[in-house]
């Protein structure tokens, strides 16, 4: 569909629309000597809105037409879209070449060659005493560049060394070699383990700097010589002696520079030194690519795997040479265009600096957003300030502007007026048209070039502006409207972008005697300073903003470990730039449009909170590093304060987390909380780390909170004090199974392990809100806390295949099946944790407690084994549950034929509640209870007081009800009556035996025993395991053991044997 910007309305809305457009964009066109051409050409599809812009404008002046009118040049279509989107545009007579902005590139506009100073080492005539050595350590290098600017000494014709390296094991380890030949080149030759290149000339000797590169890889020893950008000489095998690889150059050398080694670190020789100017050396560790070494020779430093960057304090320069700083003009870089050729849907490059029609493209939505916001502006604000100027400081019409190429005195002047209509409140809200233009000036100020002869100290005064505009625009009464242009702008965070230009223009302000600049207008404030990294001591560049609240402040930093590690890689001066955001409209903006990137993740921290929303809930900063223009990766920290208004009954769960241009880009980007951790919380304030630079705050998670505080007290109290009573007690019954010596067997050891397990657990759960405090402990605890349950859960797993084997034959030895169980109870365990903190280690702890981090998934490394171990165990009990029922139904008819039907119902419901009360908390069943915490209070209750006192449950009954344990009591009681009556002289016939005589299964005497026993001892009758409970009338079993006969048990359903219960 083909328009000029009409609107579906009416014939003759549409006549009138489009003769007003047309009329505007005449005068614009009259106006701007840049806008010259026709008018765009507006083309629509489904889903999004194209303008073909026929006036030729080089690339980034396209670029920064499209950015103005709040567009973006046209992205190269997928590959699939490629035939019909150029029958779209053929369709619509649009013919030739059109700008394309590629998806994954970034282009540095140059327009000028660049100055850059550095120290310049000469090397005034060949002597064998010149020389000055790298202080650097250098690694193995399977890989090296090695880049330098150069200025050969024309007097001389002989070999002359730039740079040798050497080590203990090899003097001509890596060297770069050259001459001028008859015909006034300078010759390279490149060594690599004593193996020589062939010189082959690079570039003429005619006494100009000239920039060089080397390159050398291990793989089939391939090499190659750049000299100003262009490659002059490559070839592969050298140091590649017969079929063998050639090996890497070897580390912890001696580098010398305008020397040859002839011993490690010495013995130079005058006919091979170098005379002659070098600055700018570097030195890789991997071979750098064309593109890479066309910035490098433009001044760029290429910070990945380098090794060596030139520095004036990493060199030792012998007394005789001289060090000068020297001014080089670094050529721009020859940067290509992406261009699409309509006619023939291909692809092809351009001179960024030619000049081609191109595209503008917008969202379907956004699009029409903005010609509403046209349509239905009064045009007050554009009035005014154009009035008080006496000219056209603002456009009736984003759409009428072409691209202004301000100086700095009309840039000035503009926001001068525009602060003053805006201060004095003579538009009282902005109208969305005006919030639109008023973004579109400050675009414009903030691409401003600085040219010479420009009077830098307006630059201040213009910064200050800049500010208070866009202080104001952000006010609180603007928010709706913020909100109304959110798709047209793509996102509040915009006007962040605007602003991290506009401190960008400050740079130049700064100078030796002047490190920083801090600009603060009320809720905004940037600061731009420069770093020198050549100081002894280092410390962190620190960016303190104070708040509203007395005393208190927002901060952050740049660790002083980075930069050290920045010193090391050889940068001797940074720039850093630092923005922040008072809490205001802009938060509450990226409140409701930028926070789905993180707001998926609700789950609550305790499973006690239901989750409401995520909010920005401080102010937005920002920092980044610069060295020579170019940004610089590095850590930061920041320090900020709470600023969301405090709700009742919730709770608020801090996100450290940064805006990320890149993910949603038509939306303007999204939080992101990659790379970002919370190092410290406190209830009005969080401290962060972060592995990057860019634009930080924090996200408050707000949940509402189903227990009030004092319920939450009263459960941390009765947490403590069952805990405390389950330790004891089962440190009590571990004790008691050591000393009275109870008969060794499965059961026995299985319980022994469980004990461990849940005591070690519960003793460090007591305590580890006392680990809060200091990281690392609080990591190492919340590492043992997840082994120990995880073991104890595991060992209650044990427990039930213990009872499963004995409900159900299992065809396994005694012997393999603890070697199973152990590893079930102790390797499980194990394996989870260890998995665990392999792939989750910065999201393994939870930021207000020593427990796993349920705001990822790293809380499933326990609940997800738990739930299954629960479901085991559960159908576990079951089946012992059915087999003890059948059990006892079968064993009430034999003995109790005509018992009434009440007496059989009693029975049987005995015989079902006994296992399921016994085995509940033995199996770890009562932690089914945490699954219905959410539905009311009583549930946590029950849910505590049923899993804090699961210790004291277990000494109960593994000790004091245990009948193997009061067996053994009873024998040690007897032994020791017995050996006070020998002491006496009373003669007495007694059997002591520190081994059970009593078989476990029918209570007959083993037969061991039964020959023990002298003739006049009469034995006990063999016990009947049975007795009389209640009213019920039946016989029933005094253990948990199903019996169907008195003289051979079926089954056993339990791993311990209890009396008296």
């Amino acid at each position: 569909m083909f328009r000029r910007d009409l609107r579906p309305d009416s014939c003759f809305f549409s006549f009138l629309v489009g003769l007003s457009r047309s009329l505007l964009a005449f005068a614009a066109l009259a106006k701007n000597q840049t806008s010259k051409g026709f008018a765009p050409v507006t083309i629509e599809t489904p889903r999004h809105t194209y303008e073909y812009v026929a006036t030729a404008l080089d690339w980034w002046q396209a670029d920064r037409y499209c950015e103005q009118h709040f567009a973006q040049l046209l992205f190269e279509p997928q590959h699939s879209e490629q035939g019909s989107f150029s029958k779209l545009l053929q369709s619509h007579h649009i013919r030739g070449s059109v700008w394309l902005k590629e998806r994954d590139s970034v282009l540095h506009k140059t327009k000028r060659r660049r100055g850059h100073t550095v120290p310049v080492l000469v090397f005034r005539d060949k002597t064998d005493t010149k020389y000055v050595k790298v202080l650097s350590d250098f690694p193995a290098l399977p890989a090296v560049t090695a880049c330098a600017h150069l200025q050969w000494d024309t007097r001389t014709q002989e070999i002359a060394t730039i740079f040798s390296y050497a080590v203990p094991a090899f003097i001509n380890e890596f060297q770069l070699r050259g001459f001028v030949d008859e015909e006034g080149f300078v010759r390279f030759a490149l060594i690599v383990h004593g193996h020589h290149s062939p010189y082959l000339p690079v570039f003429r000797a005619d006494g100009q700097w000239h920039h060089f590169c080397v390159t050398w890889q291990q793989e089939n020893g391939t090499w190659a010589i750049y000299a100003d950008g262009k490659r002059r000489a490559s070839a592969s095998g050298l140091c590649s002696a017969g079929p063998s690889a050639p090996q890497a150059i070897l580390g912890q050398g001696t580098f010398i520079i305008g020397q040859d080694q002839d011993s490690l670190g010495g013995t130079f020789r005058a006919k091979e030194s170098f005379s002659g100017n070098i600055t700018d050396l570097h030195i890789w560790q991997k071979v750098l690519s064309s593109e890479h070494i066309e910035k490098v020779r433009s001044c760029w430093v290429v910070e990945q795997d380098l090794i060596f960057g030139w520095s004036s304090n990493a060199l030792e320069v012998e007394s005789t040479v001289q060090a000068v700083a020297t001014q080089l003009l670094c050529p721009g870089p020859v940067e290509e265009c992406r261009v699409l050729e309509v006619g023939s849907s291909g692809f092809s490059y351009a001179s960024c600096l030619q000049t081609l029609p191109f595209i503008c493209h917008y969202s379907k939505d956004a699009y029409w957003q903005l010609k509403r916001a046209q349509l239905e502006s009064s045009h007050s604000l554009a009035s005014r300030v154009n009035s008080l100027a006496v000219r056209t400081v603002i456009p009736d019409s984003v759409f009428t502007s072409g691209v202004q190429d301000m100086n700095l005195s009309v840039a000035l002047d503009a926001l001068d007026i525009l602060a003053t209509v805006l201060r004095e409140g003579e538009v009282p809200m902005l109208e969305p048209s005006d919030l639109l233009t008023v973004l579109q000036l400050l675009k414009q100020v903030s691409d401003l070039e600085i040219q010479e002869g420009d009077e830098l100290e307006m630059l201040e005064q213009l910064g200050q502006y800049y500010m208070e505009v866009t202080e104001l625009i952000l006010e609180e009464q603007n928010s709706g409207t913020w909100s109304s242009i959110s798709q047209v702008i793509r996102g509040p965070m915009a006007v962040v972008e605007l602003c991290d230009r506009m401190v960008s223009l400050l740079v130049p302000l700064l100078t030796t005697e002047r490190t920083k600049i801090t600009i603060q207008h009320g809720n905004i404030g940037m600061e731009v300073r420069e770093l020198e990294l050549s100081e002894q001591e280092l410390s962190g560049s620190a960016y303190v903003i104070p708040t509203p609240e007395k005393g208190r402040h927002d901060l952050i930093e740049v660790p002083a470990e980075e930069m050290q590690r920045l010193k090391s890689r050889g940068l001797h001066r940074v720039t850093v730039k630092n923005m922040w955001f008072g809490y205001g409209s802009l938060q509450r903006c990226l409140s409701s449009s930028g926070t789905r990137a993180v707001s998926q993740d609700t789950a609550a921290p305790d499973g006690g909170q239901k989750y409401l929303s995520t909010t920005v809930g401080t102010a937005v900063v920002s920092s980044t590093l610069l060295s020579d223009a170019q940004e610089i990766s590095t850590s930061v920290r920041y320090h900020l304060q709470h600023r969301a208004q405090d709700l009742p009954n919730t709770l608020v769960g801090p996100i450290c987390a940064f805006w990320n241009f890149s993910l949603s880009p038509d939306a303007g980007g999204m939080w992101s909380t990659a790379g970002c951790s919370v190092a410290k919380s406190l209830p009005d304030s969080t401290a962060c780390f972060c592995n990057h630079t860019t634009n930080f705050a924090i996200l408050l998670q707000v949940y509402e909170m189903e227990r009030t505080t004092k319920e939450e007290f009263t459960l941390q109290t009765l947490t403590f004090i069952g805990c405390g009573v389950s330790f004891c007690a089962l440190i009590v019954t571990f004790i008691l199974f050591l000393v009275v010596r109870v008969p060794k067997s499965e059961r026995t050891t299985v319980h022994k392990n469980l004990i461990l397990a849940l005591a070690a657990g519960e003793a460090l759960l007591m305590f580890s809100e006392l680990a809060k405090a200091n990281q690392v402990l609080c990591f190492m605890v919340t590492a043992f806390l997840h082994l120990f349950f995880m073991a104890a859960f595991s060992w209650m797993l044990v427990e039930g295949l213990l009872l499963w084997s004995k409900v159900v034959a299992v065809n396994m030895s005694e012997g393999r099946r603890m070697k199973f169980y152990y590893v079930t109870g102790w390797g499980l365990p194990v394996l989870i944790v260890g998995v665990t903190l392999a792939t989750s280690f910065n999201k393994y702890v939870a930021a207000n407690h020593c427990w796993l981090n349920v705001q990822t998934n790293v809380i499933w490394a326990f609940v997800g084994p738990v739930l299954f171990i629960l479901a085991v165990n559960s159908f576990v009990l079951l089946r012992v549950v059915a087999v003890t029922v059948a059990s006892a139904r079968r064993r009430s008819k034999m003995l109790t034929p005509n018992s009434s039907l009440e007496s059989q119902m009693g029975t049987q419901i005995w015989a079902t509640a006994k296992p399921v009360l016994v085995l509940l908390p033995v199996l770890g069943l009562t932690w089914v209870c945490g699954l219905l915490v959410h539905l009311s209070i009583v549930w946590a209750y029950v849910f505590v007081v049923l899993n804090s006192l699961q210790g004291l449950y277990i000494f109960l009954v593994y000790a004091i009800y245990n009948s193997e344990v009061r067996n053994a009591i009873q024998r040690m009681k007897d032994k020791k009556k017995a050996l006070s009556f020998t002491n006496c002289s009373h003669h007495i016939n007694y059997l002591s035996s520190p081994r059970n005589t009593t078989s476990w299964d029918t209570g007959k005497l083993s037969p061991a025993a039964e020959t023990a026993l002298p003739s006049p001892v009469q034995k006990d009758p063999p016990v009947k395991n049975i007795t009389n409970k209640g009213n019920f009338g039946a016989k029933i079993p005094m253990g948990i053991s199903s019996i169907m006969s008195p003289e051979r048990p079926a089954v056993e359903l339990t791993a311990f044997k209890c009396s008296g219960f």
